[in-house]
Protein backbone atom coordinates (compact mmCIF):
# COMPACT_ATOMS: atom_id res chain seq x y z
CA UNK A 1 0.00 0.00 0.00
CA UNK A 2 1.37 3.44 -0.79
CA UNK A 3 2.90 5.95 1.83
CA UNK A 4 -0.61 8.10 1.03
CA UNK A 5 -3.48 5.35 0.88
CA UNK A 6 -5.07 5.01 4.06
CA UNK A 7 -7.48 2.38 5.32
CA UNK A 8 -10.65 2.89 6.84
CA UNK A 9 -10.75 3.13 10.68
CA UNK A 10 -13.63 0.68 11.85
CA UNK A 11 -15.94 0.67 14.74
CA UNK A 12 -14.38 -2.48 15.34
CA UNK A 13 -10.65 -1.29 14.96
CA UNK A 14 -11.60 1.72 17.65
CA UNK A 15 -13.53 -1.09 19.77
CA UNK A 16 -10.19 -3.61 20.27
CA UNK A 17 -7.85 -0.72 20.50
CA UNK A 18 -10.06 0.98 23.34
CA UNK A 19 -10.80 -2.60 25.05
CA UNK A 20 -7.39 -3.65 25.13
CA UNK A 21 -6.27 -0.56 26.66
CA UNK A 22 -8.86 -0.41 29.04
CA UNK A 23 -7.82 -4.07 30.19
CA UNK A 24 -4.40 -2.82 30.50
CA UNK A 25 -5.48 -0.48 33.32
CA UNK A 26 -5.04 2.86 30.54
CA UNK A 27 -7.87 5.16 30.79
CA UNK A 28 -8.53 6.74 26.87
CA UNK A 29 -10.93 9.58 25.81
CA UNK A 30 -12.38 9.44 22.43
CA UNK A 31 -12.26 12.53 20.55
CA UNK A 32 -13.04 13.71 16.75
CA UNK A 33 -15.23 11.66 14.30
CA UNK A 34 -15.11 9.14 16.20
CA UNK A 35 -16.10 11.01 19.49
CA UNK A 36 -18.64 12.47 17.53
CA UNK A 37 -20.30 9.21 16.40
CA UNK A 38 -20.16 7.62 19.88
CA UNK A 39 -22.12 10.17 21.28
CA UNK A 40 -24.49 10.09 18.60
CA UNK A 41 -24.55 6.65 19.44
CA UNK A 42 -23.93 5.16 15.62
CA UNK A 43 -21.51 5.75 12.48
CA UNK A 44 -22.52 8.57 10.50
CA UNK A 45 -19.45 8.56 8.15
CA UNK A 46 -16.09 6.78 7.37
CA UNK A 47 -13.07 7.99 8.92
CA UNK A 48 -9.72 7.68 8.11
CA UNK A 49 -8.46 7.84 11.94
CA UNK A 50 -8.91 7.99 15.58
CA UNK A 51 -8.49 10.80 17.86
CA UNK A 52 -7.82 10.09 21.60
CA UNK A 53 -7.04 11.66 24.95
CA UNK A 54 -4.99 9.95 27.10
CA UNK A 55 -3.03 10.96 30.08
CA UNK A 56 0.71 11.53 29.23
CA UNK A 57 1.72 8.92 31.85
CA UNK A 58 0.21 6.29 30.04
CA UNK A 59 2.12 7.36 26.64
CA UNK A 60 4.28 5.40 27.07
CA UNK A 61 2.57 2.07 27.00
CA UNK A 62 0.28 3.36 24.63
CA UNK A 63 3.49 3.47 21.92
CA UNK A 64 4.80 0.15 23.37
CA UNK A 65 1.49 -1.48 22.57
CA UNK A 66 1.17 0.05 19.33
CA UNK A 67 4.99 -0.52 18.15
CA UNK A 68 3.98 -4.65 19.11
CA UNK A 69 1.39 -4.06 16.63
CA UNK A 70 3.17 -2.33 13.86
CA UNK A 71 2.64 1.35 14.23
CA UNK A 72 5.35 4.05 13.67
CA UNK A 73 5.04 7.45 14.35
CA UNK A 74 4.70 10.22 11.03
CA UNK A 75 4.11 13.21 12.66
CA UNK A 76 4.68 15.09 15.69
CA UNK A 77 3.10 18.47 16.62
CA UNK A 78 4.97 18.89 20.27
CA UNK A 79 5.48 16.07 22.60
CA UNK A 80 1.59 16.26 23.12
CA UNK A 81 -0.05 15.42 20.34
CA UNK A 82 1.33 13.33 17.61
CA UNK A 83 0.07 10.81 15.13
CA UNK A 84 1.47 6.94 14.87
CA UNK A 85 0.03 4.79 11.75
CA UNK A 86 0.46 1.06 10.57
CA UNK A 87 1.60 -0.13 7.76
CA UNK A 88 -2.22 -0.22 6.16
CA UNK A 89 -2.52 3.32 7.14
CA UNK A 90 -4.63 3.31 9.97
CA UNK A 91 -3.78 5.89 11.82
CA UNK A 92 -3.95 7.39 15.90
CA UNK A 93 -4.16 10.96 16.23
CA UNK A 94 -2.77 11.08 20.10
CA UNK A 95 -3.48 14.47 22.51
CA UNK A 96 -1.49 13.62 25.67
CA UNK A 97 -2.13 15.65 28.83
CA UNK A 98 -1.29 15.89 32.46
CA UNK A 99 -3.99 15.61 35.53
CA UNK A 100 -3.25 17.22 39.13
CA UNK A 101 -4.50 15.53 41.94
CA UNK A 102 -7.65 17.41 41.63
CA UNK A 103 -8.53 15.93 38.16
CA UNK A 104 -7.44 19.29 36.32
CA UNK A 105 -5.37 19.54 33.25
CA UNK A 106 -2.33 21.34 34.42
CA UNK A 107 -0.05 20.67 31.38
CA UNK A 108 0.08 19.36 27.61
CA UNK A 109 -3.30 19.52 25.22
CA UNK A 110 -5.63 21.83 27.51
CA UNK A 111 -9.06 19.69 27.99
CA UNK A 112 -11.19 21.48 30.45
CA UNK A 113 -11.35 19.10 33.11
CA UNK A 114 -15.42 18.98 32.40
CA UNK A 115 -14.75 18.16 28.74
CA UNK A 116 -13.30 14.44 29.74
CA UNK A 117 -16.86 13.98 31.10
CA UNK A 118 -18.50 12.77 27.62
CA UNK A 119 -19.87 9.55 27.53
CA UNK A 120 -20.55 7.45 24.54
CA UNK A 121 -21.56 4.52 22.53
CA UNK A 122 -19.57 2.73 19.70
CA UNK A 123 -21.41 -0.63 18.16
CA UNK A 124 -23.03 -1.17 21.81
CA UNK A 125 -19.92 -0.65 23.73
CA UNK A 126 -19.74 2.45 26.47
CA UNK A 127 -16.82 4.40 25.58
CA UNK A 128 -15.43 7.53 27.07
CA UNK A 129 -15.13 10.48 24.83
CA UNK A 130 -15.44 14.63 24.94
CA UNK A 131 -18.65 16.01 26.41
CA UNK A 132 -21.22 17.58 23.83
CA UNK A 133 -21.02 21.06 24.58
CA UNK A 134 -16.71 21.09 24.00
CA UNK A 135 -17.05 18.75 21.30
CA UNK A 136 -18.71 21.95 19.84
CA UNK A 137 -16.94 24.54 21.00
CA UNK A 138 -13.72 22.78 20.07
CA UNK A 139 -15.15 22.74 16.37
CA UNK A 140 -14.27 26.56 16.01
CA UNK A 141 -11.52 28.78 15.40
CA UNK A 142 -10.15 26.95 12.23
CA UNK A 143 -11.43 26.83 8.63
CA UNK A 144 -14.86 24.74 8.79
CA UNK A 145 -14.97 21.86 6.28
CA UNK A 146 -18.10 20.30 5.37
CA UNK A 147 -17.77 17.17 7.54
CA UNK A 148 -17.23 19.76 10.34
CA UNK A 149 -20.78 21.48 10.12
CA UNK A 150 -22.31 18.19 9.87
CA UNK A 151 -20.73 16.68 13.16
CA UNK A 152 -21.34 19.93 14.95
CA UNK A 153 -24.89 20.21 13.60
CA UNK A 154 -25.55 16.33 14.50
CA UNK A 155 -24.51 17.02 17.99
CA UNK A 156 -26.85 20.49 18.69
CA UNK A 157 -29.71 18.19 17.40
CA UNK A 158 -28.84 15.24 19.78
CA UNK A 159 -28.27 17.12 23.01
CA UNK A 160 -30.36 20.46 22.19
CA UNK A 161 -27.23 22.70 21.79
CA UNK A 162 -27.12 26.37 19.55
CA UNK A 163 -25.54 26.06 16.58
CA UNK A 164 -22.92 28.68 17.16
CA UNK A 165 -22.83 31.71 14.90
CA UNK A 166 -19.60 30.62 12.62
CA UNK A 167 -21.77 27.86 11.46
CA UNK A 168 -24.94 29.56 9.75
CA UNK A 169 -23.69 30.13 6.56
CA UNK A 170 -22.88 26.81 6.21
CA UNK A 171 -26.93 26.26 7.17
CA UNK A 172 -28.90 24.71 3.80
Amino acid sequence: MSPNSKQEMTSADVIDLYSTLQNMGITIWVDGGWGVDALIGTQTRRHQDLDIAIQEQDVTSLRTLLTKRGYKQIRESSKWNFVLSDDVGHEIDVHSFVFDATGNVVDGIAYPAASLTGMGDIDGHSVRCIAPEYVVKFHSGYQLKEKDFKDVSAICEKFGIDLPQQYAHLKK
